[in-house]
């Protein structure tokens, strides 16, 4: 496998990586390294990258179509993994044409040139947000999702319904995968774990919205990049049940597929930052706020089709995986 990563400065990228590397297949890392969050920290994760001989780093934009076709004319993919998008729900509240840039302009010249070269399966990042106004819990991939409440989970819906229309046209394999609340070393600044674990340790005051009754499936970044790599080694194929009449969201006659990958299990705020707590050794500072713009009050995922197609379920429990970010943290910035 000659695998494209988009966004392989980022903290999913980074991972699914050296896991890749990890298997001995080629790894080309695309990234524009944006400033929307720490600049240095994508680059430390980059250096842990190159020193492999089977990982090579292009710095570019999707949003630049000329670079794709130079990327993809040079690569000979067999294999691309679109994890490159402009990420938070809040920033797409004041920022918006920052993902129409990335998220649809990028997105479509990574996804057509994937057309013109015949890859053998595209996989891509979508996310919980396309479950907007949804209250039927767990979420399922075989329900319908026409009601996002930002634009950024808009823009992820557009993906998945682009990425539909280029299976039936062309015949590219292309699985989605809706990414539950991801956490682990190496994440995020912007992300609630990351917030939370330097305001405790710095004895700042924690902002909790939806006054702590906010609900999330918090997924470790282990169990991510293993349902990746699987769902990466299983290219889509067209669901022979398929009934125009009664049509699934999830499956097509098209080679095409949804998958969600999260622990299938809600967890509240209040206990996530019990566990912080925990783990820090330190009590939080906390500041009840209301539910945000462009949030859902919880989430849950319905990961039978993951675990029926590619044999894996997500398991690692917040505990653990709280416990494991920690001792990143304290030694990435020196705080042993």
């Amino acid at each position: 496998m000659n695998i494209l990563v988009t966004g392989a400065a980022g903290f999913i990228g980074f991972h699914l990586c050296r896991r890749f590397l990890s298997l001995g297949y080629a790894v080309t890392g695309l990234d524009n390294l944006s400033n929307y969050y720490s600049v240095t920290l994508k680059k430390d994760r980059l250096a842990l990258l190159e020193p492999n001989a089977k990982f090579s780093f292009v710095q570019a934009d999707m949003a630049d179509r000329q670079a794709m076709d130079r990327l993809f004319n040079a690569g000979g993919f067999t294999h691309v993994v679109n994890l490159a998008a402009q990420a938070g729900v809040r920033h797409s509240l004041t920022h918006p044409d920052d993902y129409i840039n990335a998220n649809i302009l990028g997105y479509f010249n990574i996804l057509e040139n994937c057309r013109q070269h015949k890859v053998g399966h595209f996989v891509f990042a979508s996310s919980s947000s396309v479950y907007g106004l949804n209250t039927k819990m767990p979420f399922s991939i075989h329900d319908n999702v026409d009601h996002p409440i930002s634009l950024y989970a808009a823009s992820k819906k557009s993906n998945e319904l682009m990425a539909h229309s280029y299976s039936y046209l062309f015949g590219l394999p292309c699985t989605g995968l809706r990414f539950f609340t991801v956490y682990g070393p190496w994440g995020r600044p912007d992300m609630a774990l990351f917030l939370f674990t330097k305001a405790i340790l710095e004895n700042k005051p924690i902002q909790v919205f939806n006054h702590g009754k906010m609900e999330r499936d918090f997924t470790y970044i282990d169990d991510i990049v293993e349902g990746v790599v699987r769902v990466t080694q299983n290219a889509a194929v067209p669901n022979t049940a398929w009934n125009p009449a009664a049509p699934d969201p999830g499956s097509s006659t098209a080679p095409y597929r949804l998958y969600n990958i999260g622990n299938n299990n809600s967890v509240t705020l209040i206990r996530f930052v019990a566990a912080i707590e925990d783990a820090v050794g330190k009590k939080a500072l906390m500041e009840m706020l209301p539910l945000q713009p462009g949030d859902v009050p919880a989430t849950r995922a319905d990961v039978n089709d993951l675990i029926q197609d590619v044999g894996f379920r997500p398991g690692t429990d917040i505990e653990t995986g709280i416990a494991h970010f920690v001792a990143w943290y304290l030694e990435y910035y020196d705080l042993n």
